[in-house]
């Protein structure tokens, strides 16, 4: 096999990525533009020692698992790479990933996987978006050959995969919600009428960098953020007057201001425009305070059941004493607080303990305790507070994508809880680690995959340990 040969080629499974994979000569093959039971005629771009790369070019007999996109962006935005694969098919196929990598990376024979719990609403799911502003377009090839763009056009859209540099304008999107689509159809209007320049990452020159709107699914309160390189106060202040006005489902507006080199969503400086600065969303009866810049599921109606799954793994009774490591703005800390005795929350950034300490006293909660630090530091060199707390009878860990350090494996190996519940986004790096937990003692007992991310690659899910 060799780059731009042609080939025919079925595809038999879904890789982490979003890719599908056949089998030609014993080589695997990642194929983009088709889904799993397509025959296809694809060009090879890139040939490894072990596998290769290909685009369809010809769907020769369509899967049996293929679905309309509803989308019309679909197939050149990134945000929703398997629109086109029907959402049962999508739930079981993330399964099967699960138990690959928990097969080849953890090296379990044959692990416990519990059927993909999904989404009742596989659309309109996410209750926050980031868009980018661009001043380059992304052009489709019908737009290229009938119109002229102008040079100070203001796109605001998503990225085209593998294209940080251009913009594709969404005129509609499934993820949030209508009104969002519209407020950022009129964004991006009022921002080319006022004829604002746009942050470029060459000249580092340029006002206008992203558009977030956070959407509660619970309060229906909604948050405008235009996060800018500068302050301009009279654009802000017919920006605030223009959203209230033509919508006045919007509860908050902020303008968050940063200087930074690096294309990130996030604020130095905020200014509140209008409204108090934040929303406040429900998860299992409790109620969360969400600024600009805080962190929060995304999904609010699957992250109630991927807690409800970490409680009921968990088997908690009213006398233990949970750590939650990675424990974010306490969450998870505050959802099992009903449940036990005291839970020791563990993060790094301070914000977001802040936003913890805060969330707890919002709800009235006195048995949560929240350590700011290092994980790794708190449980190997600072372990002062261990003093301060009893020892853990279970242990939950929601880690990011790069998963658990070795040395915080190590320390709960060395605390011995009686149980381990591991929330994760990353399968690949939850297998490794499942590996090294199990090899000190523990056994893996299920896992529970959750779909928090319809129609992209995206799993979350929960693994139980016990103490052999």
């Amino acid at each position: 096999m060799n780059k731009n040969d042609e080939i025919i080629l079925r595809l038999d499974h879904l890789s982490g990525d979003g890719k599908s994979i056949g089998k030609l000569d014993g080589m695997a093959v990642f194929t983009e533009n088709a889904v799993p039971g397509d025959l296809v005629k694809a060009r090879v771009w890139k040939v490894k020692k072990n596998y290769a790369e290909a685009r369809a070019i010809e769907i020769i007999e369509p899967s049996e698992f293929r679905a309309e996109p509803r989308c019309r962006h679909f197939g050149v935005c990134g945000g929703c790479r398997w629109q086109n694969l029907s959402y049962e098919s999508q739930k079981i196929f993330k399964r099967l990933h699960i138990e690959n990598v928990f097969k080849h990376i953890g090296e379990f024979e044959s692990p416990n996987i519990l059927p993909t719990i999904g989404s009742e609403s596989p659309f309109f799911y996410r209750n926050k978006m980031e868009y980018t502003f661009s001043n380059r377009r992304w052009l489709t090839e019908d737009e290229m050959n009938s119109i002229q763009i102008s040079e100070n056009e203001v796109a605001l859209g998503f990225h085209v995969p593998e294209r940080y540099d251009k913009v594709l304008n969404t005129t509609e999107c499934y993820l949030q919600s209508e009104v969002s689509a519209k407020i950022v159809n009129r964004v991006r209007e009022f921002c080319q009428l006022k004829k604002l320049s746009v942050y470029s990452t060459k000249t580092h020159e340029g006002y206008l960098r992203h558009l977030v709107i956070r959407d509660s699914k619970k309060t229906g309160e909604i948050m405008i953020n235009l996060v800018t390189t500068n302050v301009e106060a009279e654009v802000m202040k017919q920006f605030t007057q223009m959203l209230i006005g033509e919508f006045p489902v919007v509860t908050t507006i902020v303008n968050n201001i940063t200087d930074r080199k690096s294309m990130i969503a996030i604020g130095d400086v905020e200014n509140i425009l209008y409204g108090n600065g934040y929303i406040t969303e429900q998860l299992g009866g409790y109620t969360f305070k969400i600024s600009a810049n805080s962190f929060f599921q995304t999904n609010t109606m699957q992250a109630e059941k991927l807690y409800n799954v970490a409680k009921n793994f968990a088997d908690l009774k009213p006398d233990d004493v949970v750590y939650d490591l990675y424990s974010g703005t306490g969450t998870i800390a505050i959802y099992l607080s009903d449940a036990v005795e005291r839970v020791i929350g563990i993060e790094v950034v301070e914000s977001a303990i802040h936003d913890a300490e805060k969330n707890a006293e919002k709800n009235q909660i006195s048995n949560c305790y929240f350590l700011q630090g290092d994980l790794k530091d708190r449980l190997t060199k600072d372990r002062s507070w261990l003093s301060e707390h009893p020892e853990p009878n279970v242990i939950v860990v929601d880690p990011p994508r790069s998963g658990l350090h070795p040395k915080v494996v190590d320390q709960i190996l060395k605390i011995k809880p009686q149980r381990i519940v591991y929330v994760s986004c990353n399968p690949a790096t939850q297998a490794r680690d499942s590996k090294l937990l199990a090899k000190g003692g523990y056994n893996l007992q299920k896992i529970q995959p959750v779909d928090m991310f319809p129609h992209t690659d995206h799993i979350e899910s929960v693994a139980l340990f016990t103490l052999q």
